[in-house]
């Protein structure tokens, strides 16, 4: 879960793209004009109760909706031992109505797309992270329709039978990158309820949302020219739709975590300004057989044990909680694996983040249970401020 719909931040980025260092430098025209068709928003597609999902189609770009992402994590294990966990993300803007598209030229600046990249070595308690970003025009960036394709540049995530049943992900700098094969263990899992994932209490507050909860993993990381193969579980997200958050909610709070039972959940709590969480903050629990249970607020409870503090952006985020689901008796503490997992993707979607691979002990019912997971945290920077 990545909601990254804000005015205010795109209107920022379209100007600083002017003139930067990036490999958009030289349309600077187009990007005016996407500023100018700003003062009079487009109408895009709203996620409505009711839809209904198709695969492999939805798996590919929605572009009728304003902003879509695909956001793979996971953790990882070198043939040595060694334990890592990784974060690869393609975001898609959209500035123009693809309903009435105005102009049919190649270089038409329809689309911002956005890539982060994020490696933990938790045993050199190091965290890395790169981003990306580009416009759709010429190629350079961009997502299929009907299918799994989402690239920027050299970085892409794609699916790799026609099934798919299996993805490719491939991202890279000069100092660390990765190349890896995740298979789906089980089917796509919908998140909310009709089809929709609710971010507030007004139709169209929401998105359509499912995951991929448990992906085999194998392939390659580099560290520093060092080649490492690598297995482990991944996680994957898509998530897309048009509205912003409800007024008067700054962030939210995100877990992803597989059980070793093999039960996966997901958890998400929308915060208010005054810390206290939404009533629209939801989950889902997923059995090991694939079967979903969908959970409301009065089904989750989160006690936060710790925070850590950001000496670069000044930010106080939790870093240790206790997850509670009420309905089944599950209880489970959650530990970051490194403290420190702070995006600040000042070059690209200009939002610092906390997006951290955690590990997880805890009992369901009697028995004990252990797992990893990804936890996501926002608005604790710079508090989110829809429309503003």
């Amino acid at each position: 879960m990545n909601w990254i719909h804000c005015p205010r931040w795109l209107r920022s980025l379209t100007w600083s793209l002017i003139g930067s260092a990036t490999g958009i430098t030289l349309i600077s025209a187009p990007l005016l004009a996407a500023e100018r068709e700003l003062t009079s928003p487009p109408i895009f597609k709203q996620a409505l109760p009711g839809y209904e999902y198709v695969f492999p189609r939805d798996h590919g770009s929605h572009n009728l909706f304003l902003t879509e992402w695909w956001y793979f994590t996971g953790h990882l294990l070198s043939e040595d031992g060694e334990r890592f966990g990784y974060e690869l993300t393609f975001f898609r803007r959209a500035l123009e109505d693809p309903q009435v598209w105005k102009n049919p030229s190649r270089w038409a600046f329809r689309q911002l797309y956005f890539a982060h990249l994020a490696l933990t070595e938790v045993d050199n308690a190091r965290f890395r992270f790169a981003e990306k970003i580009s416009r759709a025009g010429l190629g350079k960036a961009g997502a299929k329709t009907g299918m799994f394709h989402s690239w920027l540049d050299h970085w892409s995530a794609a699916a790799g039978t026609p099934d798919h049943q299996e993805f490719h992900l491939q991202a890279s700098t000069p100092e660390f990158g990765v190349d890896l094969n995740v298979t789906l263990l089980k089917p796509p899992i919908i998140h909310g309820l009709e089809g929709v994932s609710q971010k507030g209490s007004q139709t169209g507050q929401a998105s359509h949302y499912y995951s991929l909860t448990r992906l085999a993993t194998k392939g390659v990381l580099w560290l520093d020219g060092e080649k490492k193969e690598v297995s482990g579980t991944s996680w994957m997200d898509h998530e897309f739709g048009s509205e912003s958050l409800a007024e008067g909610l700054v962030g939210w709070d995100w877990f992803s975590i597989q059980l070793e039972s093999g039960y996966e959940i997901m958890a998400y709590w929308l915060r208010r300004e005054d810390g206290t969480f939404d009533a629209v903050s939801s989950g889902t629990l997923v059995a090991p057989d694939g079967g979903t249970h969908h959970l409301n607020q009065n089904d989750l409870k989160l006690d936060i044990l710790e925070h850590w503090h950001s000496q670069a952006s000044g930010a106080r985020y939790p870093s240790r909680w206790t997850l509670t689901i009420v309905p089944f008796d599950i209880l489970l503490n959650i530990t970051p694996q490194l403290p420190d997992q702070e995006l600040r993707t000042t070059k690209s979607t200009q939002i610092t983040y906390w997006e951290g691979a955690v590990e997880v002990e805890g009992r369901s019912g009697n028995a004990p249970v252990t797992g990893m997971g990804y936890v996501e945290l926002t608005g604790y920077a710079e508090p989110y401020r829809p429309g503003s």
